[in-house]
């Protein structure tokens, strides 16, 4: 293993950029309430329903994942199979976009915990929405319950920040990273250049990111795990970054400390964490991670942490009438 993350670290550092001392926005930009998937432990991952859910409760951003679809659209689901979630099976690449929005996306959701099997039947309160089988629920339609498509996203929030994860079939499957990668950059390139510094481009696969960047280089990136090791040896970033997404700890190993965050914004880049189970996401941990001064929470839990942003007073895009701690 550490024969193989040598080189790659070394490639992560050759790549590197001088800090980013220019205006970056996305430092203004804060305390932002990140709807990870659209908060998937209050609504189905990565449904429109989860999406217009999370805004309507106040986040301040979207986090989406986008795969390929067989016929080259970008369709924005977690994992590289529709197996998990939806009623469906199959990998996303050898499906086509139709085939996969005929799919339940909210077959298996139970309500606090994602998507669940083997629970009572009663237990999925939304199954079937998408099929006819069931009436939506208030404002909302049964297309809201599909797997929806980058452009169908951009085009009904065209005012929201979101954050796209460019994702693959398998760590060891770079191909269809650089694949994603490429579909990507041609859709932003083609649609999206007017709000550009609304969008964040990320994935845990730096080459991914980096393949980005070369295509589409007027969007701000976040890099991957050998930018941010990167970065955490030398203080230097991939070119093109704004934004340093990354978890509390690693193997119980302190990643968002205060330190971290102080040596981020010396450098121009906004730093954005992403909380990692239930007992992450809870009042005290918020509120440390606030007291560190980070500029977003990627959360599972929207609504819940945008309550917590209001009841203590912290300001933020929608949120005018609290304070910046930092």
């Amino acid at each position: 293993m550490r024969r193989l993350l040598a080189p790659l670290l070394l490639t992560g550092l050759l790549l590197a950029a001088p800090p980013a001392h220019a205006a970056n926005p996305w430092l203004e930009r804060r305390v932002l309430d990140l709807a990870h998937q659209g908060g998937e432990k209050e609504a189905p991952s990565s449904t429109m329903y989860a999406f217009k859910r999370a805004v309507r409760r106040g986040a301040d951003m979207l986090e989406l994942d986008v795969h390929g679809s067989r016929d080259g659209r970008l369709m924005v689901v977690h994992d590289a199979t529709v197996d998990r979630t939806t009623n469906g099976s199959g990998r996303v690449g050898d499906l086509t976009a139709r085939a996969i929005q005929r799919l339940d996306a909210a077959h298996w959701f139970v309500r606090g915990r994602n998507a669940v099997r083997g629970e009572p039947r009663a237990a999925y309160s939304l199954r079937g929405v998408r099929t006819g089988k069931r009436e939506p629920p208030g404002r909302y339609r049964p297309s809201d319950f599909r797997i929806p498509t980058l452009e169908e996203v951009l085009r009904t929030f065209p005012n929201m920040p979101v954050n796209i994860e460019i994702k693959g079939n398998a760590d060891s499957d770079q191909a269809s990273f650089d694949r994603n990668a490429a579909l990507l950059a041609r859709s932003l390139n083609r649609h999206a250049l007017a709000r550009a510094d609304e969008l964040i481009v990320v994935s845990f696969n730096q080459f991914a990111v980096d393949r980005f960047h070369r295509l589409a280089p007027a969007f701000g990136v976040a890099p991957g795990v050998i930018g941010v090791a990167g970065f955490t040896a030398t203080g230097l970033a991939p070119p093109g970054t704004v934004a340093l997404q990354v978890p509390l700890e690693v193997s119980g190993i302190p990643v968002a400390t205060a330190d971290f965050v102080r040596r981020a914004h010396a450098s121009g880049y906004a730093v954005h964490v992403f909380t990692s189970g239930d007992d992450e996401e809870t009042p005290a941990v918020y509120r440390e991670l606030v007291r560190r001064c980070v500029d977003g929470v990627i959360t599972s839990f929207p609504a819940r942490f945008e309550r917590f942003l209001k009841r203590d007073g912290v300001a933020g895009p929608g949120r005018t009438d609290g304070s910046d701690p930092c």
